[in-house]
């Protein structure tokens, strides 16, 4: 796994291990915020996302992101979670949920569109439950047209490769060359690909080949 992560590359990916399947009864007990990190997180795997140390900090209420990392330390001595020290704090899945490797393939302008496909830079991993047999590849988010969407600047998209999409959708879409981020509309005569940040204007083409649609992210911390 290590040979496929880019050294400046800093994410938390946490494998929410089943409980009942390393034997409860031999645990200490988990305490409240314990509890509530290990469902959040849960919830998170289920959806194929992977929440930040903020993130967690922010749904479960706890005090401060130091306080994460001790309860992250108490779940990992339990067993209940894996984490893969050494590789700008990775924390890889491990257990019975198989991943795959995903190519990110360059960056997306999530304000002004640049050219964004070009030579895959590293791979990341997602869950084989959020393949589910797609193609799937990711890009990286520059720019803060997406922020209303939960989509931030540094943001890693993974997106499901197709050409086709229904309004409202949020895609991946080749604009003259270029690559952007955006949620897609079909309107009378033409297509708009509407940000989510009251700052940017839609994009109003004639034509736009989609390369397909958003259905995770991974977020640096």
């Amino acid at each position: 796994m290590q040979k496929y992560l880019k050294q400046t590359f800093d994410f938390l990916y946490i494998n929410v291990v089943e409980y009942i399947r390393k034997g409860v009864s031999a645990m200490k007990p988990l305490s409240k915020s314990q509890q509530r990190i290990l469902d959040y997180l849960k919830e998170c795997s289920e959806n194929g996302r992977v929440p930040s140390v903020r993130e967690i900090c922010d749904h479960t209420g706890l005090s401060s992101t130091s306080t994460v990392h001790h309860h992250l330390k108490a779940l990992e001595e339990k067993g209940l979670i894996v984490r893969e020290h050494g590789v700008n704090r990775c924390i890889q899945i491990t257990g019975e949920e198989k991943s795959v490797n995903v190519p990110v393939v360059g960056k997306v302008a999530a304000g002004e569109p640049i050219t964004a496909i070009q030579n895959i830079e590293f791979y990341v991993p997602v869950s084989e439950q959020l393949k589910r047999g797609r193609e799937l590849f990711a890009l990286r988010i520059q720019g803060e047209s997406m922020v209303n969407a939960g989509i931030l600047d540094g943001d890693i998209v993974i997106v499901h490769r197709t050409p086709v999409a229904e309004n409202g959708e949020i895609v991946v879409a080749m604009v003259e060359d270029s690559a952007t981020v955006k949620r897609f509309y079909k309107e009378n005569g033409h297509f708009r690909l509407q940000p989510e940040n009251d700052s940017y204007e839609p994009i109003i083409v004639d034509e736009v080949v989609l390369l397909g649609k958003v259905v995770s992210l991974i977020r640096n911390y």
